[in-house]
């Protein structure tokens, strides 16, 4: 096949390195916890104006709330194959760069590691077969065969169509239906995070190698997303927005006067965060402001209905808001680094504030040092422990090795 001009390579790996370069420094750009009351409003009441800042609860059992954990970014991640990454490098090595990182299968990361979040994202394919042959891989000599896992309808699981496509797992099913096995093997698990990010944006077609067009993210495309969730997890092993909401009128209202569940009552169980914003977000919650009947969390504003994970990815910047978000009752989600940066440089300062803010996520493409680079960069909480009491609003009755049953 004749190859495209350099210039059109050139201007789709940056538009490429735009969209990936949007979803990585996403932020929400809320303000931290706006003033009001501190009075708790009475089951069935209204939401009120803005976010109230309640006391901080007194000495008592030890929540979901109130401890740390590490999870990894982009969990399903497998660097890119040499040729593929030296195609992107040679016309935009700062996204190549960013590529370069691999993690463990999913199981092996909450086993070996471990990590307590996991990160997935996901794109529709409602008819089968639109991710099952990425451009990179037909444009190889010889060109690769089509995946057969990818064939069957139902959402992959990748980084960016035709270009950055490898994973430990390719469909959501197979992803959830792994964590749930590891899960269920190890009962005494403080409950696992899974972050999701259902994407939709388009990679423009500059040079005529058919890339793929991703099918947009509507209501009907997060009802099948949800249903998805629950093919995998029955009732019970989950931790709803219904359980957590109770009989208050809002999830934030419960969040911030009822608190989370005690760790005690949810261990061996899994959360589900949706963490897209805008309109993806929107049609999540489309006629179900506190997210009544869906089977995932969001990232939302404090003020919301819906407020209860919070995302504030720059700790570095942002390390005071973090702690006045903690110390409200929201659950807060940060990044130690990105786009494989501190990894390189063994710049340790976003880490080590991500974990001082009291973010009960910290998320990182290290769970364990790169070889590669000098340094040796990683992120723990050291001593083999999978999660720590939160170092902002633990109550003193948290103890470290309390908190998960049989490690």
């Amino acid at each position: 096949m004749s190859r495209p001009p350099l210039s059109y390579i050139t201007r789709f790996f940056a538009a490429v390195l735009f969209l990936a370069g949007a979803s990585a420094c996403e932020e929400s750009g809320q303000p931290a916890v706006p003033g009001a009351s501190a009075t708790a409003p009475v089951a069935g009441s209204a939401t009120p104006a803005g976010s109230p800042t309640p006391v901080p609860p007194p000495p008592g059992p030890v929540r979901l709330n109130h401890i740390q954990v590490v999870g990894t970014h982009n969990s399903y991640h497998v660097e890119p194959a040499a040729a593929v990454l030296a195609m992107v490098g040679r016309y935009l090595p700062q996204l190549a760069a960013s590529l370069q990182y691999t993690h463990l299968p999913l199981a092996r990361q909450l086993e070996e590691q471990a990590i307590r979040s996991l990160e997935l994202d996901v794109y529709a394919d409602s008819a089968g077969g639109l991710y099952a042959q990425p451009a990179a891989l037909r444009a190889a000599e010889p060109p690769g065969t089509p995946r057969p896992a990818l064939l069957a309808p139902g959402f992959k699981v990748l980084h960016l169509p035709d270009v950055d496509f490898e994973t430990t797992c390719l469909t959501f099913v197979a992803c959830l239906s792994e964590i749930a096995a590891w899960s269920r093997a190890h009962p005494g698990h403080v409950p696992l995070v899974v972050l999701v990010e259902a994407k939709d944006d388009p990679i423009p077609d500059l040079f005529g190698l058919g890339l793929v067009t991703p099918l947009a993210i509507g209501v009907p495309e997060l009802d099948a997303l949800d249903g998805e969730v629950r093919s995998v997890f029955e009732p019970g092993h989950l931790i709803t927005p219904d359980d957590v909401r109770g009989r208050r009128s809002t999830l934030e209202e419960a969040v911030l006067y009822d608190g989370w569940p005690e760790i005690a009552a949810v261990r061996g169980r899994v959360v589900l965060v949706l963490i897209n914003g805008g309109d993806i977000r929107d049609a999540y919650r489309s006629g179900r402001p506190s997210l009544e009947g869906r089977a995932m969390f969001t990232f939302s504003s404090p003020g919301e209905p819906d407020a209860a994970f919070i995302k504030r990815d720059d700790a570095s910047q942002q390390a005071a808001a973090i702690r006045d978000l903690v110390a409200a009752g929201y659950i807060v989600r940060t990044r130690a680094d990105a786009n494989t940066v501190q990894a390189r440089t063994g710049d340790t300062a976003m880490r080590d504030s991500a974990l001082a803010s009291g973010a009960q996520v910290v998320s990182t493409d290290y769970p364990v040092a790169d070889a590669r680079w000098a340094g040796g960069y990683a992120v723990t909480l050291g001593n083999g422990l999978a999660a720590r009491c939160n170092p902002v609003l633990a109550p003193v009755t948290c103890a470290d090795a309390g908190l998960e049953l049989g490690r």
